[in-house]
């Protein structure tokens, strides 16, 4: 193919390509139906390599998400960087594949056939009490033959700083096969002061012997103060010292997280058919939320290096919930997920700290609300208990099936409309997936108020809504899913499907592609977090912290940009600070919903 220059449509920009090898490569991985780079290759690519240019694609972007970076863009060939790879597309003629993209939803593109009854294997990763009960929950609720598949084999962890939270993992883990399960739990001690800060002070060694690339910063300090009491073993933790205690557990002394997660890793590789990690955590929980962040980079980016899926569970807090596990450290924990898992974002992280921090969550991303059953119930104890019921119920269904037909149906929904089904969808602001579940006769029932109790706001209007219930035909099914219509007023009316081993009397579904902008639990974080001193602030933080980047302040050096540097010099994240801040609303705006 001659030589010549091609633009291509960015999230954010225009990006010359030099015609040659790199698309030539490109095209014909498109019309041979494979991949090239990180992305699908679409007949847009062909029709560029025939010279068939559509006009569009050399058009300045007019959305206000506009690139303001002054750093280059990577050369990259197809590679997907941001969620508006894909050309534009004609209003008229994405209202038709959108259509079409939702009958394909209703005949059931996403579901698995009969004869496939053992589709994946399904492996979890438990972070603090939260993860730990779900992998005990699991377990023990597991359908008949869940352990027993050829090819399958599953593969739990438990990490907890502390014990006290372990032993009904350990119980549970006695009683399964040794070839067909490999379940481990860690408690991790608090260390003394001195022995953390050993650790915190080589932190530039350890990140340079992980990632070459890493910028030795000559004013590197530990990101927690050097007077800090830490707690008893057991104890709440904050964030960022859940990260540091993490942190020298995976490089330093024995390196016991680096060694587990490796026979984790192993573990599941010995699985002969698809596999899907599970990270199962509490959005409120210091140990969970401060040391998911690094745990899932490691697994996901350096352990598996992105071959496997990994999707990622957050528990949100409900109203019982302590008021340590509900304030001003979720809006530092919602945004640094929302830099993962929004493309743009997460391209403007790696523009300056590298590949180590793309998106570890590959298979997406589910938010587990628990106010509606508050509400209902005002039980604490029984409502962390269903919670665990309904997210084991999801893992182990029909021995993973649901669980894989429910990704495949959260990425053909996420998708833009070029893409082909069977790609892997990099979702944009719309990254969170929230899981809920119902009473069909009393309880927690389909109420007018649902959608606040889900943490949602007005803004918020899904495409697709699937409900699972263990028989499609109940009446109690079917006027559920109209309520929830009613509700939402997806673009489709929900689906019913039919799934054996649900528990009796209820329905699960998964509202799609939601933004941190439609959750109320995010303005009323970043209220809280508003009212905190920067030391406060510092503490919610975890992610990027070993980088000198404190995500949710504005930079010191670039105007408009987001990543306060700790040590102040130019660290700094290439995010728009207002993005981080969010829209200037209050939550008077989702008051009235």
């Amino acid at each position: 193919m001659s030589g010549g220059v091609f633009f291509w449509r960015l999230g954010r920009g225009i990006l010359a390509l030099r015609t040659g090898n790199v698309l030539g490569g490109a095209v014909a991985a498109a019309r041979s139906g494979g991949s090239f780079g990180n992305s699908m290759c679409s007949e847009w690519e062909v029709a560029l390599a025939s010279g068939r240019r559509n006009s569009s694609a050399t058009r300045r972007p007019t959305s206000s998400r506009a690139w303001s970076r002054t750093t280059a863009a990577p050369a990259l060939g197809c590679h997907s960087i941001g969620r508006n790879v894909m050309p534009e597309v004609p209003e008229v003629a994405e209202v038709q594949i959108n259509k079409r993209k939702l009958d394909a939803l209703k005949r059931g593109i996403h579901r698995i056939g009969e004869a496939q009854t053992t589709p994946c294997a399904v492996h979890v990763v438990g972070l603090g009490k939260t993860g730990a009960d779900v992998i005990a929950q699991m377990i023990k609720d597991a359908p008949e033959g869940f352990f027993a598949h050829d090819g399958s084999r599953f593969t739990a962890l438990a990490i907890d700083i502390g014990d006290q939270d372990l032993g009904a993992v350990h119980a549970a883990a006695a009683k399964l096969p040794a070839d067909k399960a490999s379940v481990r739990t860690v408690a991790l001690d608090v260390p003394t002061r001195d022995d953390l800060f050993a650790t915190l002070r080589r932190f530039r060694e350890f990140l340079k012997l992980e990632y070459p690339r890493y910028y030795w910063n000559p004013n590197y300090e530990p990101w927690i103060p050097s007077n800090i009491e830490l707690p008893a073993t057991g104890s709440h933790l904050r964030r960022a010292v859940a990260k540091a205690i993490y942190g020298k557990a995976y490089y330093d002394g024995a390196r016991t997280l680096d060694r587990e997660l490796q026979i984790f890793a192993d573990s599941v590789n010995a699985s002969t058919c698809q596999s899907i990690i599970c990270v199962v955590f509490g959005l409120g929980g210091g140990t969970g939320s401060g040391m998911v962040v690094d745990l899932a980079r490691h697994l996901s980016n350096v352990k598996f290096g992105r071959r496997a899926l990994v999707l990622g569970i957050g528990v949100a807090p409900c109203t019982g919930d302590a008021p340590e596990h509900r304030g001003a450290s979720l809006f530092p924990v919602i945004n640094e997920l929302d830099c993962m898992g929004d493309g743009d974002n997460n391209q403007g992280v790696i523009t300056v700290w590298g590949d180590l921090y793309r998106n570890p969550f590959t298979g997406g991303f589910l938010v587990v609300p628990q106010q509606h059953l508050f509400d209902a119930t005002k039980d604490l104890a029984a409502i962390h208990a269903r919670v665990d019921e309904e997210i084991a119920s999801l893992l182990t269904r029909n021995n993973g099936a649901d669980l894989w037909e429910t990704l495949r149906l959260l990425n053909w929904v996420g998708a833009p409309p070029t893409q082909h089904s069977a790609a892997r969808t990099q979702y944009g602001p719309k990254w969170a997936h929230v899981l809920g579940f119902v009473d069909l006769d009393k309880g927690v029932a389909v109420g007018d108020n649902l959608r606040g109790q889900l943490g949602l706001r007005h803004t918020y209007k899904p495409e697709f809504i699937e409900l699972r219930t263990g028989s499609a035909g109940d009446k109690k099914a079917v006027a559920a899913a109209a309520k929830l219509g009613k509700l939402f007023s997806p673009l489709a009316d929900p689906e019913i499907v039919e799934s054996k081993g649900m528990r009796p009397g209820t329905a699960q579904f998964v509202l799609p592609c939601v933004s941190k902008t439609d959750l109320r639990l995010f303005f009323e974080a970043r209220d809280a977090y508003d009212t905190k001193e920067w030391d406060e602030k510092l503490m919610d933080h975890s992610w990027l912290l070993d980088l000198g980047v404190m995500l949710c302040e504005p930079a010191i050096r670039f105007d408009g940009m987001a990543g306060e540097c700790l040590w102040g010099c130019a660290c700094w994240v290439v995010v728009p600070y207002q993005g981080i801040r969010g829209p200037d609303e209050k939550i008077e705006a989702a008051a009235a919903e």
